[in-house]
């Protein structure tokens, strides 16, 4: 029998900072942000790493991340992380952004690396889901954000880890997968739309449709229970015959 994590559902948010945009003209990878989900729920199970390039970087790609040179100069080279990448990811659906970009830069480490490329197959690609869902309009992460109300605020540059976090909110808003809030702001709320909606009392109380013969024969049937039964905390007691006033 398959174990519960074996059956659910495994997918991982991945993210990168590269040096430019075309692997196949020499830019290289240098950052990796990867988010668990486990049937649509982040578990709190990350991949992060920075990647030594080996190349100087463009000021065109600094100005995105900030990632200088120097700074990535002191982390692993990909071929030495590699291994660790694959191993998180397993055969897991991969969810990106502009997914092509992602996967084609990934690829060219692990053919680097002497490792197996990932299949296109495997890839979720959310902007296709977005332009088909809002086609016409601008769905860059940001746009996406804004527009599911995801809070961006910590974006002041590209972070593989932090646009990861924020593409698997959109990724959920996406495919209508966050779960609904349960808390009702105010009574009379309506959980779908947020407005208010009129709360009328009745007129007339309800009628009774529990006849006296049918308590009397409930009460019966509790009290086979015996007298330590739970049930008798919520039974009303029958009613006790009137007395005849002492004369």
């Amino acid at each position: 029998m398959a174990t519960m994590r074996e059956a659910a559902l495994r997918e991982i948010v991945c993210d990168t900072e590269t040096t430019g945009l075309d692997p196949l003209k020499g830019d290289r990878l240098v950052e990796i942000g990867c988010i668990e989900l486990i049937n649509r729920i982040p578990s709190g199970q990350t991949f992060h790493t920075y990647v030594n390039p080996e190349r100087d970087m463009p000021a065109e790609a600094f100005n995105v991340h900030g990632l200088s040179a120097e700074f990535l100069q002191t982390h692993r080279k990909f071929a030495e992380v590699a291994d660790d990448f694959v191993a998180f990811i397993g055969d897991a659906p991969l969810i990106a952004h502009n997914a092509s970009f992602d996967l084609g830069f990934v690829n060219a480490e692990l053919t680097r690396a002497g490792k197996t490329a990932l299949v296109r197959e495997r890839v979720v690609d959310t902007l296709v889901l977005a332009r088909r869902k809002f086609p016409g309009t601008s769905n860059r992460l940001d746009d996406l954000c804004a527009r599911f109300g995801v809070d961006n605020s910590r974006r002041t540059k590209h972070g593989a880890l932090l646009d990861a976090e924020l593409l698997a909110e959109v990724y959920l808003e996406l495919i209508g997968a966050r779960q609904a809030s349960l808390v009702l702001a105010q009574s009379g709320a309506s959980a779908a739309s947020g407005r208010r909606s009129a709360v009328r009392g009745r007129t007339a109380p309800l009628t009774l449709r529990v006849s006296d013969a049918e308590r009397e024969a409930h009460r019966a049937f509790i009290a086979t229970f015996g007298v330590a039964a739970i049930w008798n905390d919520y039974v009303e007691p029958a009613a006790e015959a009137p007395q005849a006033d002492a004369k």
